[in-house]
């Protein structure tokens, strides 16, 4: 797949199946999202693959969190399926380095563009995904069980695997209403 193509039609992928990505494949993903932009190299990632016993291992991280919210009983049940959505889950966190020249901001930033070099990785490769967040990623309990210390942040849940949907072409945005031109 050519570089450009990938990045214009780049979308989210919800349903995943087996299989996910294993051996080089993964390595080509995990490596992809080391190749990020990172200030003075500072490497302020940190990413968790869940596979098999993984997964069921996030989904009681999940699932303890929301007993402790005080949750719904719908939502409590629900939490220890959501990583089964799909084969395999990288958690995604940023690992905040005290640094005078590197802000916090732009180590989250950095973070965050090694998921999407993974996602994209992942994609080039044949795989699908989708970057998913929501209450989980901000929640206390849930960072504690990932050994996040307090400054870190969990940028997400990048959900992998093989989609037996087709991906339709993104229709071109009007960059108009985004950008603006100074000469």
């Amino acid at each position: 797949m050519q570089a450009l193509e990938l990045l214009l039609n780049r979308t989210s992928q919800p349903r995943l199946q087996a299989p996910a990505p294993s051996g080089e494949a993964l390595n080509n993903i995990l490596q992809a999202g080391l190749c990020a932009p990172d200030h003075k190299l500072l490497s302020p990632w940190r990413f968790i693959v869940c596979a098999d016993e993984g997964l069921r291992k996030l989904g009681s991280i999940f699932e303890q969190a929301a007993i402790k919210k005080n949750s719904s009983p719908e939502s409590i049940e629900r939490a220890p399926a959501l990583p089964m959505r799909a084969p395999m889950v990288i958690v995604a966190i940023c690992n905040y380095t005290q640094d005078e020249s590197v802000p916090r901001v732009e180590q989250i930033a950095s973070t965050a563009c090694a998921v999407q070099a993974m996602q994209m990785a992942a994609i080039a490769q044949g795989f699908q995904g989708i970057w998913r967040t929501g209450w989980y990623a901000q929640n206390h309990d849930v960072k504690v069980a990932m050994d996040c210390k307090q400054e870190d942040e969990i940028l997400g849940f990048l959900y992998l695997g093989t989609t037996p949907l087709k991906a339709m072409p993104r229709k071109p945005r009007d960059t108009a209403k985004f950008v603006e031109t100074w000469t």
